[in-house]
C-alpha cells in the first residue's frame, strides 16, 4: 500500500473523530458526505448516517468516561478512509482539500500535521530522518 495513502487516511480519521464532538461537526460530516457522493454516490447516504452514529457513540461513552471507545471510533474511520481511498486514489486529492478547510477547525495541539520525506542512498550513504526531534550519536 502507498504510505502516502495510509498517512492521509490516518489524519483524515483522527480530524474527523475529533471534529464529531465539537461545533465544527456539522462541516466535517458534510464535507465526507460530498467526498462520497462525488466518488461513491451509492454509499453516500449511508455514510452520513454511519457518521451521526458515531457522534452519537461517542457523546454517549465521553458521558460514561469510556475513552477508550474513541480510540477504537479513530481506528475504525481510519480504516473506511483508507479502503475508500485504495478504492478510489484520485479522490486522495479532495479528500486533502476537505482536510484544510477542517483542519483550522480541530480544537488545541491535535490538527494533524503533514510530514513527507524522501530519501534515497546509495553505497554506504546514511540517511537520517524525522518529523520533529532527532538526536544521532554516532561514534
Amino acid at each position: 500500500m502507498d504510505p502516502e495513502i495510509a498517512a492521509l487516511a490516518g489524519t483524515a480519521g483522527t480530524t474527523v473523530v475529533t471534529l464529531m464532538v465539537t461545533n465544527a461537526w456539522e462541516s466535517a460530516r458534510d464535507g465526507m458526505v460530498a467526498l462520497w457522493r462525488r466518488f461513491q454516490p451509492a454509499r453516500a447516504e449511508g455514510i452520513g448516517e454511519e457518521l451521526e452514529a458515531g457522534r452519537a457513540d461517542l457523546l454517549l461513552a465521553r458521558q460514561a468516561g469510556d475513552a477508550e471507545s474513541e480510540a477504537e471510533l479513530t481506528v475504525e474511520w481510519q480504516g473506511r478512509l483508507r479502503r475508500f481511498l485504495l478504492a478510489r486514489p484520485e479522490a486522495a486529492e479532495e479528500l486533502r482539500r476537505v482536510l484544510d478547510e477542517l483542519t483550522p477547525q480541530v480544537p488545541g495541539d491535535t490538527a494533524p500535521e503533514q510530514i513527507r520525506m524522501e530519501a534515497r542512498a546509495s553505497g554506504s550513504a546514511r540517511i537520517y530522518q524525522a518529523g520533529r526531534d532527532q538526536h544521532i550519536t554516532d561514534r
